[in-house]
């Protein structure tokens, strides 16, 4: 089995706060790995350590068998990665931001012709080649970063909240991308607050606080917990780890009902 992400006892500290606490996992290749954890948990921190922007404070990280700190430059070129936040040229068209990304992975120009024909055609923006990207909806732009993302072939993609904002039919298109994409060999990591992409992960780990709470198939950590979707299980986690209901239905009633709590 070729294993796209492994860690052992992955850590890292900032002073006396703990933002990961030994978290050790493998991922198969070609494979969609689901990280999931509310705001603050440690999933960010995470990817930054296996993009080898961050270092661990201790315990390793590989990606393809390569060290995420011995070998930090071969790890990037492996590598597409999507932020949260739109980071593309808006002044651009969207075919310079094409061009521009493929010549920082120092594509040569015939190359980059053929692989920015290929993506302007996964992405359904052949016909918005000459758009300024300023003019794209949230959900043409969010194809558009993953093309840009995607522009050297890296093995493997980390999506960083990737749908945040988007509307329901845009999702829909994205996750169909990924998902081709994934049959042909491409490894995924995405960070998702929607429990239903998070069901079409192949496998989903739960971290919060630091730690890995979970790790398996949606249908195993189902089961584990008896719970009938992914939501139900997150928040039985939260709960289960706060020792605390997530929300007080109590006071609410007392608000419904006029009452002073």
């Amino acid at each position: 089995m070729t294993v796209a992400i492994l860690t052992e006892k992955l850590t890292k500290t900032f002073g006396p706060k703990v933002a990961v606490d030994n978290v050790s996992f493998t991922v198969p290749a070609g494979k969609i790995f689901g990280l999931l954890g509310p705001n603050g948990s440690g999933k960010s921190t995470t990817i930054r350590m296996l993009c080898g922007a961050l270092l661990p404070t201790s315990g390793r990280a590989e990606i393809f068998g390569l060290d995420v700190v011995k070998k930090t430059r071969e790890v990037r070129n492996l590598i597409g990665y999507m932020s949260q936040r739109f980071s593309l040229y808006e002044d651009l068209t969207v075919e310079e931001n094409l061009d521009f990304f493929g010549r920082i992975y120092n594509l040569p120009a015939k190359l980059l012709k053929s692989r920015k024909e290929e993506i302007l055609l996964m992405a359904g923006l052949t016909d918005n080649r000459k758009t300024l990207t300023a003019h794209l909806s949230g959900g043409w732009k969010q194809r558009l970063a993953l093309g840009a993302a995607m522009i050297h072939r890296p093995k493997l993609l980390i999506l960083d909240e990737p749908t945040a904002g988007v509307d329901p039919v845009s999702r829909r298109i994205f996750w169909e991308i990924i998902k081709k994409l994934c049959a042909t060999g491409i490894s995924v990591l995405v960070t998702t607050h929607y429990m239903d992409e998070a069901e079409i992960c192949d496998i989903v780990g739960f971290i919060f606080n630091g730690k890995l709470v979970s790790f398996g198939t949606p249908a195993e950590l189902m089961a584990q917990e008896g719970k009938g979707s992914l939501e139900d299980v997150f928040i039985e986690y939260v709960e289960r780890a706060t020792g605390k209901k997530v929300y007080d239905f109590k006071d609410l009633e007392k608000f419904i009902g006029g009452e002073t709590p």
